[in-house]
């Protein structure tokens, strides 16, 4: 989800000649952010392919949620705005609010890694105007971070995820009355879960995933997409990602030791994926958290 185009809720306050975006960003892994001013406006949102997650940082006292005038914005107020939503929202004065867009696939890989649940049995719960102190902290840092540096992007990056993981771990329930068909037996899962996390420097291929599970390679990719909600080779190489991005920052391997420690056939090819991901090389990656 990197186009912007493609982010309902952004092309929405682009399009108002009230609001102004200061600064925007793909942060990797997913993950867009954007940082608004906007006065005197009127938003509707309706049914956004991507989950948003907001934080007012100034003004907004009379901003509200049309329907409940009553309930107001204010400073270090965030609000949960899942996909498939429909809001209708109320500026009046100034309000300057930051936003990160969440692909629905990095939500179903946080389901599965922080939860070891299948994102389809998990639901994130909307929500205005949240008291919580520690991501109104974080969004703060956020902001005061040059999106633009390779360097500091990468560090925005990663608090972009502690707002997501955060977000997850106190936003996200279970779908009420839900039976679910198909998909992986959740043993099956815990199977698969736990031997890509061992195997992650092999050179893994579906026909070995699928015959942990006894099934042909068609059905098992059809079934791991039900339970994970992304493919099989998305899975993998987002943890691959994952286990770079600790090597980089808690050791000094060399980058060809961290490519075949993540499974990659050359330092080479390493270094591409890492930068199509990440938008930087893996040495400004290291070189922003030595700093």
């Amino acid at each position: 989800m990197s186009s912007l185009e493609t982010i309902q809720v952004f092309q929405s306050l682009n399009s108002s000649p009230h609001a102004r975006l200061e600064q925007s960003a793909s942060l990797g892994d997913g993950v867009v952010a954007a940082l608004w001013n906007n006065r005197h406006d009127a938003q509707d949102y309706h049914a956004p392919s991507h989950h948003t997650l907001s934080c007012y940082i100034s003004g907004g006292f009379e901003t509200f949620r049309r329907g409940q005038p009553d309930r107001k914005g204010a400073p270090d107020k965030l609000c949960v705005l899942p996909a498939g939503h429909q809001s209708s929202w109320v500026v009046n004065g100034d309000l300057r609010l930051a936003h990160l867009y969440i692909s629905p696939e990095q939500f179903a890989l946080n389901c599965v890694t922080l939860l070891d649940r299948e994102p389809r049995e998990m639901m994130l719960q909307e929500n205005t105007f949240i008291d919580d102190p520690l991501q109104a902290e974080r969004f703060h840092r956020l902001i005061r971070m040059n999106w633009s540096e390779p360097g500091e992007r990468l560090q925005t990056g990663s608090l972009a995820h502690e707002l997501l993981d955060h977000m997850i771990l106190s936003q996200v329930g279970l779908r009420d009355g839900l039976r679910l068909k198909g998909g992986l037996a959740p043993h099956l899962r815990r199977q698969l879960v736990e031997f890509i996390e061992q195997n992650l420097a092999e050179p893994l291929s579906l026909g070995q995933l699928a015959g942990m599970c006894a099934l042909s390679e068609y059905h098992f990719a059809r079934m791991f997409r039900e339970s994970f909600g992304l493919p099989p080779h998305q899975y993998l190489l987002a943890r691959r990602m994952n286990r770079a991005r600790e090597l980089l920052r808690g050791t000094r391997m060399a980058f060809g030791e961290i490519a075949l420690e993540c499974g990659f056939a050359s330092a080479s090819h390493f270094s591409n994926r890492f930068r199509q991901v990440m938008g930087a090389t893996a040495g400004e990656y290291r070189l922003a958290f030595e700093s």
